[in-house]
Parts: structure tokens; sequence; C-alpha cells
């Protein structure tokens, strides 16, 4: 009624709203309140549940046109929060580009309006759909908000003169006004606000909490340690390559064998073939189900890579179907990295995607998926009739979600990877339709680091898939060892990517050992309570996982490595957090106190040798 701060919702043509109190409702944990508009015949319902065992609360809007004309919805907002900052808002928030994703950043909002969000139709790599809000004199507790979207979004902090910092979160309208039909009912996305008394590191512990809740049963699953053959061969796939490479992974320990693109006819570069997922009968000539079980004889597991939702001009399926990318009439379509995107909004290819991707799992033995994205919708229609005005993104994401959750319910025992050329479809609605997530196409051993250093502050360790590779830095290029690739794939869900034909011996003999070591703490991993301990620009770098008495801390020396072991010094020290101070842990023969370990610190020594390494510690009583 008063909206200073701007409203959540703008309809046309309406200049104003009066909503008049029509009802609340409770069942369980949630709770609806509902508001009606007289002269619009606009109704809304506003959706409030609670999040089992951690501080989040989830809200969304549904919207309903009882009147006789059509509305035209401008701003559609989730949720609007409005977090206490008397001394200004100090504000954390996650940027980045390709290659550099989920870097953190901060800014100070004394008075005025911060916006980040996505037009892209994607959940984008510039921004994460995530923000945090603290007071700006002292920092302390900690709100945050992430939404649950996979399209256009943004989240706009906006301080008033009263020191309320109001946090509205929602889909963005990139292509102009939403109609509602008479009749027609629509619901926003769920905007998810959390609290932590405990800052920024505590309010990542929510969310990682948030989205173990969201995994249900899946959590429990084991991770398995994958290899994926990409950096390996890229498009150069075939039969006898990609079994000398599983070879190799089964004798290191590897659980599953992922070959990535260029499986599929007419794939010898990137100028050909997505559309037309038929494995190619010239890099398999004794049949891709003879391959499969060849694979599968080495003790591995099978698991293959699709981007279902692209087409290259140069494919059958576009050569029969031209009309279903997305374009405007009398415009060039534009192409990016030689692809066009599919318009999944349309029932007719909804259909198609889901049915290739249904029968590839029936025909094939396959337990993992690697679903790839690798450009945003750049073309505001589908040809359409003038007149028509459909919700593109709304529809392309429902239909994204329909084809997920129909392979979950039908494919139980698939785990599905979510990509999109790195990191730009990662947020809480994949996380709830996805097992794993790829945060990142840099698996370079620095700039990893601070990727997964900045994915930690919003997303929990079960969804991050991590790679070990013999990738040299796109922006910190300083070399680091193998343990160092394995310590930090380890922070999350263990793979690797490297041509590991081409590792020594001994490379590879280290390789099982690491491999082995994860096998023992993934289930802390994956399950545990985390806390990080400094960060990649620290003097500090570690994270700990802790679960049921045990806890693991996976540490790095991210500094200099020139004139180490050469001049005394004392072994750093690791502040563990969470521990029970009475309680004894053991590293081998070594036994701490955890009042020890919290006050003095778990000690680490760098060498030229050793930089990184990898703690498990059990409490004894």
């Amino acid at each position: 009624m008063r909206p200073f701060a701007g409203p959540d919702l703008v309809v046309r043509p309406a200049r104003a709203l009066s909503w008049s109190f029509d009802g609340a409702a409770q069942d369980g944990d949630s709770l609806r309140v509902d508001f009606a508009d007289a002269a619009t015949g606009l109704r809304a319902a506003l959706r409030y549940r609670l999040a089992p065992d951690c501080d989040v609360v989830e809200r969304w809007v549904e919207l309903t046109n009882t009147g006789a004309a059509p509305l035209q919805l401008a701003e559609l907002g989730s949720a609007g929060f409005c977090v206490p900052t008397p001394h200004g808002a100090h504000l954390t928030y996650l940027s980045g580009q390709w290659a550099q994703e989920f870097t953190p950043a901060t800014t100070r909002l004394w008075r005025g309006r911060f916006e980040i969000g996505s037009a892209l139709g994607v959940t984008g790599h510039q921004f994460s759909p995530y923000l945090a809000v603290q007071d700006a004199r002292d920092g302390g507790p900690a709100w945050g908000v992430q939404l649950a979207w996979t399209g256009s979004w943004r989240i706009v902090a906006e301080r008033d003169a009263a020191g309320l910092t109001r946090v509205r979160a929602g889909r963005a309208a990139v292509d102009g006004p939403l109609t509602l039909a008479p009749g027609a009912t629509l619901a926003t996305p769920v905007a998810a606000g959390a609290y932590s008394a405990d800052g920024v590191d505590g309010l990542a512990r929510v969310w990682h909490a948030y989205e173990r809740g969201l995994a249900g049963d899946r959590l429990t699953r084991t991770r398995k340690v994958i290899y994926n053959s990409w950096e390996a061969t890229y498009f150069d796939v075939t039969a006898a390559g990609q079994l000398a490479l599983a070879e190799v992974a089964a004798r290191i320990g590897v659980e599953t064998f992922v070959v990535d693109d260029g499986w599929f006819v007419g794939r010898g570069d990137d100028t050909g073939g997505l559309g037309d997922w038929t494995p190619d009968p010239a890099k398999f000539p004794d049949g891709f189900d003879t391959f499969v079980d060849r694979v599968r004889e080495l003790g591995l597991e099978f698991g293959l890579w699709v981007e279902p939702e692209m087409v290259n001009p140069r494919s059958a399926l576009y050569a029969a179907h031209p009309d279903w990318v997305y374009q405007l009439d009398g415009r060039p379509r534009t192409t990016i990295r030689n692809q066009y995107l599919l318009d999944l909004g349309r029932p007719e290819v909804e259909r198609f995607v889901h049915s290739t991707l249904d029968g590839l799992l029936r025909g094939y033995d396959i337990t993992y998926l690697k679903w790839d994205f690798n450009r945003p919708r750049t073309e505001p229609g589908r040809g359409a009739a003038p007149g028509d005005d459909p919700d593109l993104d709304g529809a392309h994401v429902a239909a994204l979600y329909r084809i997920l959750e129909a392979l979950r319910r039908d494919h139980p025992h698939v785990t599905v990877e979510g990509c999109a050329a790195g990191g730009a479809r990662v947020d809480l609605a994949m996380a709830s339709r996805v097992d794993v997530v790829w945060p990142s196409d840099n698996t370079a051993p620095i700039d990893r680091l601070r990727i997964q250093d900045g994915y930690l502050r919003a997303h929990a360790p079960h969804l991050m898939s991590s790679w070990v590779t013999d990738a040299t830095g796109l922006f910190d290029a300083r070399p680091r060892s193998l343990a160092f690739r394995f310590v930090l794939a380890s922070a999350g869900v263990l793979g690797i990517g490297a041509d590991i034909r081409r590792w020594s011996p001994a490379e590879r003999a280290e390789a099982a050992r690491w491999v082995a070591r994860y096998k023992e703490v993934r289930d802390v991993v994956t399950r545990g309570e985390v806390h990080r301990i400094g960060g990649p620009d620290a003097e500090r770098c570690a994270v700990q996982y802790t679960l049921d008495g045990r806890v693991v801390v996976l540490a790095w020396n991210p500094g200099p490595l020139d004139g180490l072991g050469t001049v005394p010094a004392r072994p750093v020290r690791l502040p563990l957090r969470g521990l029970d101070p009475a309680a004894r842990y053991t590293d081998g023969d070594q036994v701490y106190s955890g009042a020890h370990l919290m006050s003095v610190g778990l000690p680490v020594r760098w060498t030229p040798d050793r930089d990184a390494g990898m703690v498990a510690l059990r409490s004894v009583s």
C-alpha cells in the first residue's frame, strides 16, 4: 500500500492495487495468506514454508486472474525481506565470468539501491542468485537470500532512511510483461531467506543444511569417484581410446567412467552433430552396447555427456525442424559455439528431448548423465504469429524441470550432473533436481581453489563436482603438485579428467592412494558440517568437515613456494571449529584435545615437496 522502497508486484493496466485481506490457512509447516484486488480481479496467495532442521523460510506468490480482462505482469517478485541495518548495509555477493565463477565480492550500501541478476534466460556466470546482508558497523549476524530459479532473475537491495534494507528477489521479465489471462494462475519461484548468528560463514552452513534437505533420500547415495574423458580426448572419441583410459581409471580406483562430447554421429568438432543423439558406428565399430559392456567388465559404471537443449545447423534434427529454435521472423539467428538453442517450451521439443534421454537410459547400461548447456538464449521470440506473447523464459524452465523430474522418477539409479559451460546454471532449483553440479570449466589448481572457496559460501559440497587435471592456470599459473590437485578435488565429489594414459607409474600409484583416502572420508565431506578456515588469499587456507565425531581437514598452501624448508619456521596452525572441547581427537598416534585444536590449532607444515594435505581425525572417549 505504501511501497517507499518500490513495489514487488506491478500490474498493468492497473495504476494501483488495493489489497484486501481474504483469509489465511496453516497446513503443517506451511502458511497461506490470501489477498484480493476488487478492481482488477487479481488474487494473490502469499505462500510461506519453514524448511526443516535449518533457519530457512521459503516464500513465493500464486497470482490468479479472476477478472474478465487479461492482466500484464511487469514486475513479479517472489518475496521482499526487510533486514535491520542501522549503520548501513554490508552486502556480500558472488560474481564472475566463464572460468572465474563464484568470486566473492562485498559492498557497503548506506542509502540507495544495489542490484544483481541475469537477463540471459539462464542463471548465468556473472552473478549467482545469492546475497548476504549484515550491519555495516560490526558485521555480526547475517541474513541471506537465494532464488530457486534457472531463468532470468534479479535480486535488489534497497536501504531506507529508517535503517532497514529491503531485499527483493524474483524473476526478471526480460522479454516484456507476462500476460495473465482470465482464469489463469501463475506461481513465482521460491525465494529462500536464511539467517545465521555466525555471520557469512555460518550462513554458508545454513545453506548447506538446506540443500541437504532438498536432496532428500538421494543424499545417502554414495558419490562415486568419476573419470571424465573430455580433457584427455576432446572430440577425438574412439572405442579403443576410451577403453585405454577406462583400463587405467579402473586400476587407480575410479568407480564411474563418463564419455564426454564426441560420441555421437556428426561430432568431429563443435560445428555438427548436436541434436543427432545416435552413437557413431564409425567410432564404435563393434556397437555402442558392446563398448559399454566392456567398460562395465572393468568394474566401472558407465556415464554419458549430453547437451539436449542444443542443435547445430549442421545436423539432421535442424534440417528436419528449423522452426524448433528460438527466432524472430525476418531476423538472422544467432549462433554461439556454432549452435542454436532449442525452444524447450514447445511441447513437441520437450517431448523430443525427454524421449531422447529416456531412450538412451533405457537402451544402454548408463548410471551417470552429464547434462550440459553451453549457450544462453539470444532471440526473444519463436517466430509466432503477431499477438502471440508467450512466456518464453517460464516455459523453457518449466519444461527443463519436468524432464529432470521425470528422469529421476523413471531412472532413480542414474546420477545426474548439471553443467552449463561451467557454473552458469547453479541455483537452488537445480540443486533440488540434480545430484551434482559443475562449478567451472577451469580446473587449474589455484584458480579452482578460489572458485571452490566462493562456491562453498552458497552451496553444499555434496553438489560440487571437482576434477584432478593437468590444466595450467588461466588467472594464476603457479604450479602445484598432484597432491594439491587431489586434495582440492576431494573438497566435494572427486573426479579425474586428466589424460591418465600419460601419467607415469609413480603418478598413477599416487593417484590410487589419494582415491583410496577419499573413499575413506567422502561421507564426512559430502554430509558433514563445513567450516572454511582462512582462504586462498590468506596465510591459512583449509576446509573442515565434521560428522558424528569425525573431522576431515583439507589444507592447501596457496602462497609462494620459494624458500620453504630453507629457514627455521613454525608450522601453520589451523584453528578448527565446532569441536567438543573436552573430547580427544586422534590422527594416527597423535592425540589432541578439542580445546587445543580450537584455540591453538591443527599444525601443518609446508615444504617444497608438500603444498597440501588431508588430515582425518576421530574423537575418542
